[in-house]
């Protein structure tokens, strides 16, 4: 039995005449860490979007499991329960509070008793350290504390995949670590993740592979030693210059 759980096979996205994805060939195994890099506007987030068919692909297969789940008929908040994501903009429900935002999707779409949604939110918010604000609503807490939060919503709906687009990006710097703290401990415990990311540390310290995106189509791809160490395409390097010191 293979152990990928998504196959990307020659992704194309179209809008109108604009090519934002072009023929884009990658693999996530479980246990997988891939970081997505690239300058804005390369494509990533769209990659992001297609593979959680938030974006419907132009042309290409996506298979999770071998199955395309980009053809008709699929169940997408079924699939979107194994393959979870956490948004820039941490897209909470604002009436509702931290525990209530971690239990919906529990129940509404696993079909969870609330004890059980409960028991389990709770599990994931005493992970991400947003235990003791249960009962605050997004409005009540900053901006890394909101994206924890939106961590353990996906967590608790135990997906196999997750998927984050650019999670640190609208945080205040101080607030950066700790998410990206969170994230490197669920990479620690095997969790399989696919990161869109401007954090090259976390890209080259955490990750397992790394793809780099420029101008819609992958650039290159492979290892962080590789990708960080020796990159064989002139516009990686070029991208790459000035974290190459560090």
């Amino acid at each position: 039995m293979s152990d990928n759980i998504l196959e990307i096979k020659h992704l194309s996205k179209s809008f109108g005449a604009h090519i934002v994805l072009r023929d884009i060939d990658f693999t996530v195994s479980k246990g997988d860490v891939t970081s997505i890099i690239g300058a804005s506007g390369s494509g990533k987030s769209t990659l992001l979007r297609c593979i959680n068919l938030l974006e419907t692909p132009t042309s290409g297969e996506i298979l999770y499991h071998g199955k395309n789940v980009a053809g008709r008929r699929v169940n997408a908040a079924e699939y979107r329960s194994h393959v979870g994501m956490v948004f820039q903009s941490f897209n909470l429900f604002n009436n509702m509070t931290v525990l209530e935002n971690c239990m919906v999707g529990q129940i509404k779409v696993l079909k969870k008793s609330k004890d059980e949604a409960r028991k389990s939110a709770m599990n994931y918010l005493e992970k991400v350290g947003m235990a003791p604000y249960i009962n605050a609503r997004p409005r009540q807490i900053s901006g890394g504390q909101k994206q924890r939060v939106a961590i353990a919503r996906a967590l608790a709906m135990d997906p196999e995949v997750l998927l984050f687009d650019e999670p640190t990006s609208a945080l205040d710097p101080e607030m950066v670590g700790e998410v990206l703290s969170v994230m490197q401990n669920l990479a620690q415990e095997g969790m399989t993740m696919l990161v869109v990311t401007h954090e090259m540390a976390f890209a080259r310290d955490v990750s397992t592979q790394v793809v780099y995106m420029n101008q819609g189509v992958i650039c290159e791809q492979g290892s962080p030693a590789q990708i960080f160490g020796d990159p064989q395409q002139q516009a990686t390097r070029d991208f790459l210059t000035r974290f190459r010191q560090n």
